[in-house]
């Protein structure tokens, strides 16, 4: 039996304005590529139920989609669910935001890191809780990495989302530049001294004008990027019993923000972003210009695709204080004010299915959220990439998971402001090298005013 949430504030209007918003806002060729319609309103005589599916708009989903959305349908022949494309990451945060302040949402919905937790803040998203304790079983919610399920639950017990898939971050590494400088391989035994290590031997001027022009690492100056080397330091950028208070300035923090200016600014070891510029971390470690990269299981179809190297990859390497590694918040959500909860609640159960996970792995090699699809997983990649996988530990991806060190982007009462505040504070410190880390204990202290202050 379904459950009913207290009304909603949907109309019709805006469902329509929603839907002709969507078909403008979209190329013509990227809708015929996709073979999407506007729907039209659903006639008095045909007592169907419509729903609206926002999620990514890359170019492999959406037919992925497509075609598991007609299952659905099939399974559901009284529901129909129009598939619409995310906004342009360029705009993402601002569309979304402005569709649900509009009551233009979706009625299902992904999100992701800093965004799901502002729209869950600010009451866009319904609280899951009692359809999960009413229609689903235990053995489903154990086989999803305990971190990046409870990382959907707000501090007073609302339930949010839902996994998606999990993203897990490790070290991708150049096995021929190792094999050049005749460097053992990273493994699961790494700490970050070992890290550095390798970084200063891979590290090389090969030009002669007296700058590197190979670098040994390199890293992605974001939130949960910075967060991972801060929790393994023993750090943390939220007090967990005070989603308030701040503590990227206290000493672990710190330390593990001067590790990583000192190898970016310091030691010159690690690339700074401003030598990079455009296309970026992952085109460079590409091009062989880092010999090691930070980055996650969701690029691993994108890497093994452009490596002209032998590729390697192992689990994060530990800090000083713990071992961890970042398990993605990517989950599926529902509109708070959707005109149709139990429905959309059915479509929300058939995303995070096995079928629909297992065709997110074959499609681009997204790690599943549940453990038990780990193997199928590993074995679509070796199927499609045999040579280039021979000897490589794709299940260093799952490491964290199953072995229990996963953490997740931790998160302040005010997201908005928090990141904000905290990304200008690492431009200057990290990608730009003009501040020392100290500078952050301000940057805390204005993250910490910004959960309390009025409006």
């Amino acid at each position: 039996m379904g459950i009913s949430p207290p009304p909603t504030r949907f109309t019709p209007a805006s469902r329509r304005d929603f839907l002709r918003i969507s078909a403008a806002g979209v190329g013509g060729a990227f809708l015929n590529a996709c073979a999407w319609e506007a729907p039209a309103e659903p006639s008095p005589q045909s007592g169907g139920v419509q729903l609206v599916y926002q999620d990514w708009r890359t170019e492999w989903f959406v037919p992925m989609a497509q075609e598991m959305l007609g299952i659905f349908h099939t399974e559901h022949p009284d529901m129909h669910v129009y598939y619409v494309p995310d906004p342009p990451s360029e705009a993402f945060g601002e569309k979304k935001l402005a569709d649900f302040q509009s009551g233009t949402a979706p009625d299902v919905f992904q999100g992701c890191c800093s965004h799901f937790p502002i729209w869950a803040q600010k009451g866009y998203a319904l609280d899951l809780r009692p359809y999960v304790v009413a229609d689903l079983d235990q053995a489903t919610i154990a086989d999803w990495d305990p971190a990046q399920y409870r990382a959907f639950f707000a501090d007073d017990g609302r339930q949010y989302g839902l996994p998606k898939y999990h993203g897990a971050l490790a070290l991708y590494f150049n096995k021929d530049l190792f094999d050049q400088y005749s460097i053992d391989y990273p493994d699961g035994s790494w700490d970050h001294e070992d890290y550095r290590a390798a970084m200063q031997r891979l590290t090389h001027d090969l030009d002669g004008d007296g700058e590197p022009d190979q670098w040994g690492s390199t890293i992605d100056v974001s939130w949960d990027r910075v967060q991972i080397h801060v929790n393994g330091w023993g750090g943390r950028f939220v007090d967990p019993a005070d989603p308030t208070r701040c503590m990227m300035g206290e000493q672990e923090a710190l330390a593990a923000l001067e590790w990583l200016r000192a190898c970016i600014w310091d030691e010159r070891v690690m690339v700074p972003l401003t030598v990079l510029q455009r296309p970026g971390t992952h085109e460079a470690f590409l091009r062989q210009r880092v010999a090691m990269l930070e980055d996650g299981s969701w690029s691993l179809k994108d890497i093994l695709a452009g490596a002209s190297f032998r590729l390697g990859v192992a689990p994060f390497p530990s800090g000083p204080a713990r071992k961890v590694t970042l398990a993605t918040t990517d989950g599926f959500g529902i509109y708070a004010g959707t005109k149709h909860p139990d429905q959309a609640w059915e479509l929300l159960k058939f995303l995070i299915g096995e079928e629909y996970g297992l065709a997110m792995a074959r499609a681009n090699f997204l790690q599943p959220a549940r453990a038990s699809l780990v193997d199928e997983w590993v074995g679509y990649i070796r199927e499609q990439f045999p040579e280039k996988t021979e000897d490589v530990d794709i299940a260093a991806f799952a490491d964290g998971h199953i072995r229990g060190y996963s953490v997740v982007a931790e998160v302040f009462d005010n997201m908005t402001d928090a990141t904000r505040i905290a990304q200008e504070a690492w431009d200057k410190i990290l990608t730009l090298g003009q501040e020392p880390v100290d500078s952050m204990m301000h940057a805390c202290r204005l993250i910490q005013e910004s959960q309390t202050a009025d409006g």
